[in-house]
């Protein structure tokens, strides 16, 4: 593979310029062409260090394409079958008929483990670990939704890098991703992150700002395959140019790795999804990216058929590298020799202000009334109802949501839906016998009343 030459950098002037906020790096590389590369913000606000080249971000769900290659090297090298049922390698896990493939294209019906762990008990700054998360995994029995339907499940890459460990017999994923992409395309920064103690070289802190000041966003959570990648934007632009190149061989397929992994159709119409990329299939607008938020950190990498790369890391809470990345590829469009750094100051000054946050909340101080504790055969651990001036409250992890009634049964929280089995009478006193909890990517929890 070519590597091209050091980038040429632009200035950029914002409100995060310098050491005195969080900010981002912004990567253009037009195929064949030289990169250029601007950046603004601190690495560190600690240290006052300046987020440069060889910045270190966590790049999220962007690392997903890598799991899924990965998973294609293997079958290449007849390591792996991807029509292969996922329990025959891992005995654990106990829903039927759900292949690996099934896996890399988020239609295993899995149910996102992340997602659980309030349920389970977890406050937002406990430590956590992949294996916390596979142990929720492995307690699904069904399917979430009908076999064929997409649901993206970060679940579904963690256990692919299970896979990947077990057919290699590697100590872990960094070793398998190490052997086979991260050394022959000389991404020297790019590291997958198995324990929170680790250091990793040049890696930025995030950030979210308060009406106090600066607070550190990320906790100390590693989940290697579905996320927990670090790496420069130069190295992740080496990546995306084996991509191209890989796009481009003489398979006779639309997008990459076709011949292995068919595209099916995403939860964002009319994108598709297929080796850990979404898709823009549409004529003339042929792409493939993907986007990442991980512990306050968001990027982006986004290749199009003539072999453009876009690549956006942030540690900006404030400041969406997908959106950047957007603003970024709609001025190419239009002035294909655009600065980046002109590109970067456009997308920061339309980049959209955060929602208020709601005035009228409820009154948390007035007396609840229980109603009862309920139990799911998916999760551990139990949670509550009551009720308060009228209004229903789901208690979790000793917090309680407030439930906005939205029909007869069905009240909503943020993230989620609660159907109650039965419509609830007038009357105060009523407890009711279960209810079904439908989150945003743990859909169908049954949950029913609890006695000790």
């Amino acid at each position: 593979m070519n590597h091209t030459s050091a980038p040429t950098t632009s200035p950029a002037t914002s409100p995060a310029d310098g050491a005195h906020e969080p900010g981002l790096i912004l990567r253009i590389h037009p195929a064949d062409q030289h990169p250029a590369q601007t950046h603004i913000g601190a690495a560190s606000l600690e240290l006052s260090a300046p987020i440069g080249e060889n910045t270190a971000f966590n790049v999220g769900s962007v690392a997903k394409q890598i799991t899924a290659y990965l998973c294609v090297h293997a079958a290449r090298n007849r390591l792996l079958r991807l029509d292969r049922p996922v329990g025959d390698i891992l005995p654990r896990f106990r829903i039927p008929g759900v292949t690996v493939s099934d896996l890399i294209q988020h239609r295993g019906g899995i149910r996102d483990a992340e997602s659980l762990l309030s349920l389970a008990g977890f406050r937002d700054l406990d430590h956590y670990t992949a294996d916390d998360l596979l142990q929720l995994a492995y307690r699904q029995r069904h399917r979430a939704v009908e076999p064929g339907s997409f649901l993206y499940s970060n679940t579904g890459y963690l256990l692919l890098g299970e896979l990947l460990k077990h057919v290699h017999g590697a100590a872990g994923l960094q070793e398998v991703a190490d052997g086979q992409v991260f050394t022959p395309l000389a991404m020297t920064s790019a590291r997958f992150k198995n324990d929170p103690r680790e250091v990793i070289p040049g890696a930025a802190s995030t950030y979210r700002p308060t009406a106090d000041g600066w607070l550190h966003q990320q906790a100390p959570v590693t989940l290697p395959g579905p996320g927990s990648l670090w790496c420069t934007a130069t190295d992740l632009d080496r990546w995306l140019d084996h991509l191209w190149h890989e796009w481009q061989a003489p398979s006779g397929c639309a997008l990459p790795f076709g011949q292995h992994i068919s595209y099916v159709p995403s939860d964002h119409h009319p994108l598709t999804y297929g080796a850990g990329l979404y898709a823009d299939p549409r004529p003339k607008r042929t792409a493939v990216f993907h986007y990442g938020h991980e512990q306050g950190f968001s990027s982006a990498a986004h290749l199009t058929s003539s072999g453009l790369r876009v690549i956006c890391l942030s540690n900006h809470t404030g400041i969406a590298a997908d959106h950047v990345a957007a603003t970024a590829l709609t001025d190419l469009d239009r002035r294909p020799e655009a600065d980046p750094g002109e590109v970067l100051r456009r997308s920061l000054q339309q980049h959209p202000k955060p929602p208020l946050a709601p005035l009228n909340r409820p009154n948390l101080d007035a007396p609840h009334m229980p109603l009862g504790t309920y139990a799911c055969e998916d999760v551990p651990g139990t949670v509550r109802l009551t009720r308060s001036e009228g209004s229903l409250y789901l208690w979790r992890r000793g917090t309680s949501d407030h439930l906005t009634r939205t029909g007869p049964t069905t009240y909503t929280a943020e993230g989620y839906t609660l159907t109650l089995t039965a419509s609830p009478p007038e009357s105060s006193m009523f407890s009711p016998d279960g209810f079904v909890l439908d989150l945003d990517r743990a859909p169908g929890l049954h949950y029913r009343q609890h006695r000790d």
